[in-house]
């Protein structure tokens, strides 16, 4: 059994200050619905995925702060509830919302799991010492890239930073670099984001590679070339259909459903920046247990569903997200791994959240 706890309320608005606010990760079209290393897949260690039948029998329930949206994640979390019959209570929020709520309640938590939709959130939770240490049943599902370097947390899924652009504009009028997306021909053209948690983190990942100057004056450039600032990424998306702006600064995997629902007449599509490029960041959604965990062989039992092929595979078919086990085959429509030229920017480098939150406030990007 599966329920949607309620809002957290007062402590949620207090807490929430620390951060700014993240909008939810969902890449659906539909009105109630909101949200790696280079070259290949991630590779399996000789440890295989978890299946999905829990070693020994699971009781009790979980609370889940999840930090992805509901119509994102609450299938699978159903799923898991009704194979191993742990009632599972979430609380959505935005990821920047839920690490705030749990670094206000510390010791006096009641979350079981934290479950968000970048890094940074969860190099917040556990800088500040929340999360338990991960059993190797589990950090070992994975390749040692796709996990926290202090083995608190571990990634769930993969997903690619893109340009989404007009079919309008041909390949080649594209621009090579995100850097040079400050040019004037795309004046008042190109839509972000930047209340989004995974435009903060491709933020994040530019300080880390490039610098804080560099990344200061890219964002006071495009600001200044007049980015069109919207709410979440399946704005941009929907902005650059319908003719509002050129291109926008998105995730990948949120153009897939209109391709689904409307084929070749919707008037987007993605790109992927070449040689590497910071624009084509690759960045991660995870999940951790919580040291305030009160039943924490269930909470692990879910890491290790959303780690077997059932969870990869739904987030593969249903999220058009990359997985981060082997052998999981990808949404056709999806760009595959071996086809994009990422950056070399370790995940563990795009937790330093309150950082970049500080430069996107000091340069107007955020209130």
């Amino acid at each position: 059994m599966i329920r949607r706890i309620g809002s957290i309320g007062a402590l949620l608005i207090a807490a929430s200050m620390l951060f700014a606010a993240c909008t939810s990760d969902s890449p659906s079209p539909a009105p109630t619905a909101e949200p790696s290393p280079p070259g290949t897949p991630a590779a399996t260690p000789e440890t295989p995925p978890a299946t999905t039948e829990p070693e020994e029998a699971l009781s009790g329930s979980l609370t889940v702060y999840s930090g992805r949206s509901e119509a994102l994640i609450a299938p699978i979390l159903e799923q898991f509830a009704t194979e191993t019959g742990v009632t599972v209570d979430v609380r959505y929020g935005g990821t920047a919302e839920m690490a705030a709520a749990l670094l206000e309640e510390g010791g006096n938590s009641p979350a079981d799991v934290f479950i968000a939709q970048d890094p940074g959130g969860l190099g917040a939770v556990e800088v500040a010492g929340l999360f338990a240490p991960l059993p190797e049943s589990i950090s070992a599902l994975v390749d040692d890239r796709w996990e926290s370097s202090l083995g608190g947390w571990v990634a769930l899924s993969g997903r690619a930073r893109v340009l989404v652009h007009s079919t309008e504009l041909a390949e080649d009028e594209l621009p090579a670099s995100v850097y040079d997306l400050t040019d004037p021909r795309w004046e008042g053209q190109v839509g972000w984001a930047p209340s989004n948690g995974s435009f903060q983190a491709f933020v994040t990942a530019m300080r880390a590679q490039d610098g804080e100057e560099r990344t200061r004056e890219w964002l006071e450039a495009m600001i200044a070339n007049g980015a069109v600032t919207y709410g979440n990424n399946r704005a941009q998306v929907e902005a650059v259909d319908a003719g509002e702006i050129q291109l926008g600064l998105v995730n990948h995997y949120y153009l897939h459903p209109y391709l689904a629902e409307r084929g070749e007449s919707f008037g987007a599509r993605n790109y992927h920046f070449p040689a590497g490029d910071i624009g084509s960041l690759l960045s991660v959604a995870g999940g951790g247990v919580l040291k305030t965990s009160q039943n924490p062989a269930a909470a692990e039992a879910l890491l290790a569903f959303l780690l077997s092929n059932t969870g990869q595979q739904y987030f593969a078919d249903e999220t058009y997200e990359y997985p981060v086990i082997d052998g999981i085959a990808i949404a056709e429509s999806v760009t595959p791994l071996d086809q994009i030229e990422p950056p070399a920017v370790d995940i563990n480098d795009l937790t330093e959240l309150e950082a970049t939150l500080d430069l996107l406030r000091e340069v107007g990007a955020l209130e």
